[in-house]
């Protein structure tokens, strides 16, 4: 088995000694560290690197950490952003939170404090990964490609719900684009103009769910070293979506019950409650229904949450939508990773169109991707995707109709195997429940595809 990868963090900082400072810091807590002088620099690197996480200076010449994170955001909006501030700043860095940083840190930083946000954010760029994050296509309609009836559907709904004040639930499964039709909600709404501030609730222990949502006051815990406002304050004026609605803790269900009801907010420590003025957006692969039967999550909170339900379709749903969509991410993929756009044949296309794409669309999406970057020819074939040599392979071949089918069958269950163990956060018993198998035999299975 090989050796885990350890995360991987960009570091953005024109001062030579933040660098060298915060970068040394990270790799003695056990992350691999990039260094970038400038914004352009980081571009760059973004690019060649996909680092996991990129921390960087709000003030810089050139291209400054406001205009890094706007292009990060539109371009690979799955990299979690942490702005590096000075004191006298902080105001500015809680604007770039409501324009979509993660969080951020404050100069001179202790290595407690660096180490615990690091990991927070790479527990949330993991989440993020494994869901279809956008962004919204220009000229799309709703800003989501597709032409098959379950997404016109979804989009007449998206249009009709998206004016409205109404709390909405979206549901679907893990890669469908759940995060994508809530930014659709955002930029639809009489809200546009207001922040769309996202967190993921199954990425955060279960200690840390109250700061993040409520925000804190200055002592109001160990290494609570400042005042800092939660998603609810960020997102006043504009929408708050919470990712996995689900699986918050009981104890927090009460308290996001109550703050729909009241529309005020209590910082963890402090006295004062802060009123405001926030839609709201859930989104769950969890079915809720049951979790409510077997006490896992508060009825009242959940028919609270569902005023308004959309479901996203599997896109084994919606066949005739891959076409458009791998043509979609030809045109991103090229731009992003600076290579050319290749074209695709149409009857590797009708191939994918034909897969099961149990990851959905995120799974299609890193799929055209992974055919971008290593492809050897401008015309992707069937073996781009790992679907063998297609209809044109020479019968004697080695690599022929029956090598194909072994491939495809592999490939096949390696899909199956991560959605299922997706689907149940990592539980193998679960996982292989839902695929038919017994314990024993997932573990040989996983065994066999080399899946850890």
């Amino acid at each position: 088995m090989s050796k885990q990868r350890k995360p991987h963090v960009l570091v953005v900082d024109d001062e030579p000694n933040i660098r060298r400072v915060l970068g040394t810091l990270l790799e003695q807590a056990g992350f691999a560290v990039t260094r970038a002088e400038s914004g352009d620099q980081a571009l760059d690197l973004v690019r060649s690197l996909d680092p996991d996480l990129v921390i960087t200076d709000l003030k810089m010449p050139g291209i400054d950490g406001m205009e890094l994170l706007r292009r990060l955001q539109q371009s690979f909006p799955e990299i979690p952003v942490v702005m590096l501030t000075a004191h006298g700043t902080v105001a500015n860095a809680v604007e770039a939170m409501k324009c979509g940083a993660l969080d951020f840190l404050t100069k001179p930083f202790e290595k407690q404090q660096v180490v615990d946000l690091v990991g927070k954010a790479l527990a949330q760029a993991s989440s993020a990964r494994r869901e279809y994050r956008g962004p919204l296509v220009s000229g799309a309609r709703c800003g989501i490609v597709g032409d098959s009836p379950a997404i016109d559907r979804l989009r007449d709904a998206i249009e009709k719900i998206a004016p409205t004040p109404s709390t909405v639930l979206i549901r679907g499964e893990t890669g469908t684009g759940k995060e994508l039709v809530a930014e659709a909600l955002h930029q639809l709404s009489r809200r546009a103009q207001g922040p769309l501030v996202k967190i993921n609730c199954g990425a955060l222990p279960d200690h840390l769910v109250e700061a993040e949502l409520f925000g804190f006051e200055k002592g109001a815990f160990t290494g609570a070293d400042r005042t800092k406002p939660g998603r609810f304050e960020l997102a006043d004026g504009g929408t708050l979506f919470l990712d996995e609605v689900g699986e918050l803790p009981i104890a927090m269900q009460v308290k996001l019950l109550r703050v729909l009801e009241d529309k005020r907010i209590d910082r963890v420590g402090g006295t004062a409650s802060h009123e405001v003025d926030v839609r709201l957006i859930t989104a769950t692969h969890r079915d809720l229904e049951q979790e409510v039967r077997s006490g896992g999550f508060r009825e009242d909170l959940f028919y609270r949450l569902k005023v308004i339900e959309l479901v996203v379709p599997p896109l084994r749903e919606r066949p005739d939508d891959v076409a458009r969509l791998v043509e979609c991410f030809l045109d991103r993929h090229a731009e992003r990773l600076d290579r050319p756009r290749p074209s695709i044949a149409q009857d590797t296309l009708a191939a994918l169109s034909v897969q099961p794409w149990p990851g959905n669309v995120r799974e299609l999406q890193n799929a055209v991707e992974r055919a971008v970057l290593l492809a050897d020819s401008l015309t992707l074939s069937p073996s781009d995707f790992g679907l063998g040599q297609g209809p044109g392979a020479e019968a004697g071949e080695e690599s022929s109709l029956k090598q194909a089918v072994r491939a495809a069958a592999a490939q096949t269950e390696r899909r199956m195997i991560l959605a299922a163990l997706d689907l149940t956060a990592g539980n193998i018993t679960h996982a292989a429940a839902r695929l038919g198998l017994s314990r024993r035999g997932l573990q040989l299975k996983m065994k066999e595809l080399d899946l850890r």
